[in-house]
């Protein structure tokens, strides 16, 4: 790969937009308080540190990385036209353009520009996606809609980015396996994103205020729903699920996707994984590679290089099994009402814009025995195509996703001035002042 290399120190002075000597001195005040600000989110473990904490060592600012022009404020219309890895004709958004020295080119993208260093270190982007064709089940696509509608919503409440791709960018990768091309080029596109968290399309949130708890994992570069000790000792795909997942935006995380996605269909190698998979874990059932089988054979038998930065989760639902959840929705409800008719500050009327004091407000009240799943995770029901597990009837898997995404409304729906009454129901009322004393 061709080297690149970034303009030198006086090149910066005669770029466009960028010669007013105040502007430059403006930068260099705007990035030493950003170094001081960043310092405050140390990392013990050097080989997973964020980008953003790695720019506490800088204790002088480069004047070359600085764009003046980009220090006033996050103006999204505006680019610095000092170079970037953008510039770089070797540079790809593809895995099969592996992508060297990330952790450097995402520090000197944020140096060039500084307003999105603040809170870069927490920032997440979600990426999610369907097939590109229509669906086969007739209310598969509203079913999908519904799904994504779900996500935005969240999104919106919390201040998250969200990317929705229908197109496959790999045309051997399709199903499980579209997903890593997506994530990959994902991390490209967002050097402002400390965290890329992808969401199957059928997986959904039923806690609408819960968020990430990403102190935990400050010495961990993946997230997954799921209990180490089976996967490792009881060799079982089954105690884990790929299909909702965090991952650090770092050189890690591309080279850890470049060695599970060449378990993939696109590799030479696909039939021989596939075999391998199958004889190493027990509970699976066909003979061809995919990815959850290839991530547990990853955390079982390449620990030390891999597993040791892998985070399974299983202190709340991060893909919770909605065979164990849909029956729970009603009695749920019926306890968080019971918390706000006994706290009148929980029933004041309030701005969506300002909902996250009040969940903070009630999280004291919540107890863990009766909490919201975070999300709930339809796998085996395919709403797109309806060829759901013969294990489950087609009318569990519709009903359990009614009664699912009515229930994430509701709590979304009441800053609006409306709920669903009933959970298998998509009409909705109007709710009284002091709702719910």
């Amino acid at each position: 790969m061709a080297r690149f290399n970034s303009r030198n120190n006086s090149s910066i002075w005669f770029s466009d937009g960028c010669v007013f000597l105040g502007g430059v001195l403006a930068a260099v005040f705007v990035v030493w308080g950003f170094s001081s600000f960043i310092a405050a989110f140390p990392t013990k473990n050097p080989n997973s540190q964020s980008v953003t904490t790695k720019l506490e060592s800088l204790k002088r600012p480069d004047s070359a990385l600085i764009c003046a022009a980009c220090t006033h404020g996050a103006d999204l219309r505006h680019d610095c036209p000092e170079k970037t890895f953008y510039d770089d004709p070797e540079m790809g958004y593809t895995l099969s353009k592996p992508m060297n020295n990330w952790d450097n080119k995402r520090k000197e993208w944020l140096l060039r520009h500084p307003p999105f260093i603040p809170g870069a270190e927490t920032r997440i982007l979600i990426v999610t996606g369907s097939q590109p064709g229509p669906c086969q089940n007739p209310i598969g696509d509203h079913l999908l809609l519904r799904f994504f509608k779900n996500k935005v919503d969240y999104c919106r409440i919390h201040g998250y980015n969200i990317f929705y791709n229908n197109v496959l960018f790999h045309k051997k990768m399709d199903t499980y396996w579209s997903k890593y091309p997506m994530v990959k080029a994902a991390m490209m596109a967002h050097p402002e994103a400390e965290w890329i968290w992808w969401i199957d399309s059928d997986a959904m949130f039923t806690d609408m205020d819960f968020k990430l708890p990403l102190h935990r994992y400050n010495n961990h570069n993946l997230i997954v729903h799921g209990w180490r000790r089976l996967v490792e000792e009881g060799k079982s795909s089954m105690a884990l699920n790929a299909g909702v997942f965090l991952i650090r935006n770092c050189q890690w995380s591309l080279d850890f996707m470049d060695k599970w996605a060449s378990m993939g269909p696109q590799s030479p190698d696909y039939k021989k994984w596939g075999q391998i998979q199958k004889k190493l874990f027990k509970d699976k059932n066909f003979l061809e590679s995919d990815d959850q089988v290839g991530l547990a054979y990853l955390i079982s038998e390449e620990k030390a290089k891999w597993g040791n930065k892998i985070y399974l989760e299983t202190e709340y639902e991060f893909s919770g099994y909605w065979k164990n959840l849909v029956d729970t929705y009603e009695n749920i409800t019926e306890r968080y009402s019971e918390v706000e008719r006994g706290e009148k500050r929980l029933r004041k009327r309030h701005a969506e814009m300002v909902r996250e004091s009040y969940s903070e407000m009630r999280e004291k009240y919540v107890k863990k025995s009766w909490r919201r799943p975070f999300i709930t995770h339809f796998t085996g029901c395919q709403p797109c195509n309806g060829n759901h597990n013969p294990k489950y009837s087609g009318d569990d898997c519709w009903n359990g996703m009614e009664k699912a995404l009515n229930f994430a409304d509701n709590q979304v729906l009441r800053n609006y001035g409306y709920v669903h009454p009933n959970l298998l129901d998509s009409s909705v009322s109007p709710i009284p002042f002091d709702y719910p004393a």
